[in-house]
């Protein structure tokens, strides 16, 4: 069967490689992939779409989110929602995602395998989601929601089968192993592991260390047998570096790498997103993430700590992709870590972190991440310089096409010329 092909014509293009821009430029693309990017394209036989003024980008990438918790914390935590609400709450921020231009999501715990095959069979639309699962921590760290007045052996409330995989507590190297084993099960596609404390904690603090090096290693095993990788959430370096030493792939937040954590990323192959836009957010808008009320002092200097370990982790010569971390009912500013990376590292390295090297560390570069023949069609315009203005990125309106796996899924251009040529 003849597919039919789309020509994006007059483009200026970033194609996420880190390469300059391209002005005056082409996309042919159909529902297989990209086939053709540059100058003097054949539009015959294809449908055309001008996007003259505007800047084509891949598909944006959010190499860490929590889906899973779209709805108010503090609702779900006390079991006042409906699974009916939840799921609601969930779609609604899939398609949101979407919108904003993140064709691509790496949950990073909260999401379970019914949602990920529900956006697979087009039956509510959304990016397209490699998961966790439940990330996995010991008893009272980071991720182990039970209050402390209840037994840790309580049925968990907050976890739905097919919906949402909330955090799975488990101690010594047999659970961890069997714990891995079930995430597998219920469709994991990697680890995630909490190996310190965490802002959004009840019984640990940010300088705590979590998991013994050998109950880490257990969980790089079991990622090994199925050929994936464990990431670790880690806010100190201490932490960091005892994941490190027992092979783990990824460092997330990394608040506390110094040069020396830095360096033994380096020599091991660990990469990191950091995730300055929940910290951005927790400080200036707190009250909208239905959290309870003594989480904000726990923010503190966290995006300071994470700018810092970037720039570290950038100069050892580490992988640094790209996570907005967000999580309760307001999750519509994604791009703001694009904003505040380009604050760092320049506009173009934080297009490229969101882009061709978040597809790097989710083990994917080979079908996404770049505007690039034999790529997904995924591709995004905006209607902006993002290198002169890339504080625009935190207004998804300014997102104007979205394009996935082909098919136009959002298009608000002010002047739309489609034509079959």
């Amino acid at each position: 069967m003849t597919l039919r092909t789309t020509v994006f014509t007059g483009a200026t293009i970033i194609d996420g490689t880190g390469r300059d821009p391209i002005g005056d430029s082409a996309i042919r693309i159909d529902a297989s992939g990209i086939q053709q990017v540059g100058h003097q394209i054949s539009s015959r036989g294809s449908d055309v779409v001008d996007v003259t003024g505007l800047t084509v980008l891949p598909g944006l990438i959010d190499a860490h989110v929590h889906l899973g918790w779209s709805s108010n914390m503090q609702a779900v935590l006390h079991g006042e929602l409906s699974a009916a609400e939840r799921a609601a709450d969930i779609f609604n921020n899939l398609q949101q995602t979407l919108l904003a231009g993140f064709t691509t999501v790496r949950d990073t715990g909260g999401l379970d395998l019914g949602v990920i095959r529900a956006v697979e069979r087009g039956l509510v639309p959304g990016p397209r989601i490699w998961a966790c699962g439940a990330g996995l921590c010991q008893c009272g760290g980071h991720g182990h929601l039970h209050s402390p007045l209840q037994s840790a052996d309580d049925p968990y409330r907050h976890d739905i089968r097919g919906l949402t995989a909330m955090g799975r507590y488990c101690d010594g190297p047999d659970q961890v192993r069997h714990a891995c084993r079930e995430v597998f099960r219920r469709g994991g596609s990697f680890l995630k592991l909490s190996v310190t404390g965490g802002v959004i904690s009840f019984t640990d603090a940010l300088g705590d260390t979590q998991f013994a090096q050998e109950e880490i290693a257990v969980a790089v095993a079991e990622a090994k047998a199925r050929n994936t990788y464990v990431t670790v959430h880690a806010h100190n370096a201490v932490g960091a570096r005892n994941a490190i030493r027992a092979g783990v792939g990824g460092i997330e937040h990394g608040t506390g790498i110094d040069e020396e954590t830095a360096a033994l990323m380096a020599d091991h192959n660990v990469h990191l997103v950091p995730t300055l836009a929940i910290a951005r957010m927790m400080l200036e808008n707190f009250d909208e993430h239905g959290l309870p009320p003594e989480i904000k002092a726990r923010v503190g200097d966290t995006e300071k700590g994470m700018r810092e370990a970037l720039l570290a982790a950038r100069a050892a010569g580490v992988l640094v992709g790209s996570g907005s971390d967000l999580v309760g009912p307001v999750q519509n500013r994604r791009g703001l870590e694009l904003v505040l990376k380009a604050e760092v590292i320049g506009a173009m390295a934080a297009i490229e972190s969101a882009t061709a090297i978040n597809a790097r560390i989710m083990g994917v570069a080979d079908r996404l991440g770049t505007l690039e023949p034999g790529k997904y069609a995924d591709l995004i315009a905006v209607d902006f310089d993002p290198l002169s203005t890339p504080e625009l990125f935190d207004d998804p309106a300014r997102v104007v096409l979205v394009v996935k796996g082909g098919r136009i899924v959002k298009d608000t251009r002010e002047t739309k010329q489609e034509t079959p040529a």
